[in-house]
């Protein structure tokens, strides 16, 4: 499969069926509110329902710091309830909150304490006893213990489940029980090119875990195929008894070492059970080319749940317009797109940008007289043009597909990256087209992706309309 299913900075998935529908959850990082949440009946298309952590009490504001915040959930529904376990990162231990309906409301936070590490999964034995297993900071490797999710209390001592194949990092930790067999599947080599999926299995939760003979399960490592990074799956079991997977991927573009630019997105592959064990199909599912269109002319404050900010959710209030102080932003999708936003800057001033994080974006600063074009990689920042304009001013952000260039006709940047400005007509004035190599994740290094979107610098500033189109 070359296309995600969840496209644009949704990495490490997982996934739970009730009935006949799926619920997908996914990082979020220092993105507020966290951990968006997914309802789909075919696996392939997807609504976006919210998210779980939406309140201070659930996620404490933090300076919103590049690649802190909310690391892997896994989400599972058990005695009727849906249940999700996370880090945060900044903060001691694991969190679990539960719901009756997956749109929420969510619960406040149980924390579990001395579990520090990532990546936590849940699981119910038979006996009814719940098991949280993670990624050890203490220890090398896979840990679990039992406890009672109501409170947050350890029931017993942790215990090492397994080390992995060898692999660097093994974490992603997910117990599932399957045909009197305890299996646990693991993320291992990093969740850079060396990205791989394993097994083990057991007859006791405790082990000891033999891996699968075919280990790793799943990987693209040392291939040509345009999705690289894969791992970090979570297994279920569909409606009509077949199983699937879902998995982190990353789509690099580009000359090498390739750059990705979307970040890490939830793809999806069939799984058949073969002598006991779980075997890969990367072409069961038929996934369509997507539009990810969508205008937002915000008739109220009540935001679309695509929107987030780092480190706090958006504050915004209406008044004629959506007025904004801080961040506002969403994902980017597509490998080709078209953003614009429609300002009112007259009591403010706000930059449209293109991030990766503080130290990495592209961006039009408006103030009512002047739109500059600014470029941040990391230390060098620079002003590299401007134009008068006024303070109701429209601008745009376009990723281009490059053309091949060079002695060997090559495809180097991943994408061109073009800055204009939009007058009430005319064509536009176009202040630049810049790589995009600089916006990629192997330069900008974390875990997160590209956003789109309005920052506020001064005063308030009015959102009109925001505008984004599918390819050119």
């Amino acid at each position: 499969m070359t296309r995600p299913i969840v496209p644009g900075f949704h990495p490490d998935p997982s996934i739970c069926r009730v009935g006949d529908a799926y619920y997908l959850a996914n990082s979020s990082f220092e993105y507020v509110p966290g951990v968006p949440i997914r309802r789909s009946t075919d696996l392939v298309s997807w609504e976006l329902l919210g998210h779980a952590l939406t309140r201070p009490g659930q996620l404490p504001p933090s300076a919103g710091a590049a690649n802190t915040g909310i690391y892997a959930p896994t989400l599972r529904h058990h005695d009727g309830r849906f249940h999700l376990v996370t880090t945060n990162i900044l903060h001691e231990g694991h969190l679990i909150v539960t719901a009756e309906n997956p749109e929420g409301p969510w619960s406040d936070p149980v924390h579990v304490r001395g579990t520090e590490g990532i990546d936590p999964d849940l699981c119910w034995d038979e006996d009814g006893v719940c098991h949280l297993t993670w990624a050890s900071f203490s220890r090398p490797g896979i840990t679990s213990v039992p406890i009672d999710p109501v409170t947050g209390r350890m029931l017993a001592e942790p215990r090492l489940l397994w080390n992995g194949t060898g692999l660097a990092a093994p974490e992603g930790p997910h117990l599932y029980r399957v045909d009197g067999w305890w299996y646990l599947l693991l993320a291992e080599g990093g969740t850079e090119r060396g990205h791989a999926i394993t097994i083990a299995r057991a007859r006791s939760i405790e082990g000891p875990y033999e891996p699968a003979p075919s280990n790793p399960i799943l990987t693209h490592r040392s291939t040509t195929h345009p999705v690289q990074n894969t791992g970090h799956g979570d297994l279920v079991e569909c409606a009509d008894g077949r199983w699937a997977m879902v998995y982190l991927g990353v789509r690099p573009r580009g000359k090498t070492p390739q750059y990705h630019v979307n970040g890490r997105e939830t793809f999806l592959a069939g799984v058949d059970w073969v002598d006991g064990w779980p075997v890969i199909d990367e072409n069961r599912f038929t996934v369509p080319l997507p539009d990810n269109s969508f205008t937002d002319t915000f008739p109220t404050a009540e935001l679309h749940p695509r929107w987030v900010a780092p480190g706090a959710a958006p504050r915004t209030r209406w008044h004629g317009g959506l007025v904004l102080r801080g961040f506002l932003l969403t994902r980017a999708p597509d490998e080709q797109w078209t953003a614009e936003a429609h300002l009112d800057v007259s009591e403010g001033t706000a930059a449209f940008v293109v991030r990766i994080d503080d130290r990495h974006w592209y961006g039009l600063t408006a103030d009512g007289e002047t739109v500059t074009a600014t470029l941040a990689i990391g230390p060098a920042v620079q002003t590299v043009a401007a134009v008068p304009a006024g303070s109701r001013t429209s601008l745009r952000i376009r990723a281009l597909a490059p053309a091949p260039s060079g002695p060997f006709h090559e495809v180097v940047e991943p994408d061109l990256l073009e800055l204009s400005v939009v007058p009430a007509d005319g064509p536009a004035d176009v202040l630049g087209t810049f790589g995009g190599r600089y916006l990629s994740t192997e330069v900008a290094a974390g875990f997160t992706g590209r956003m789109i979107g309005v920052r506020v610098l001064e005063g308030t500033v009015a959102l009109r309309e925001f505008r984004y189109l599918t390819g050119r």
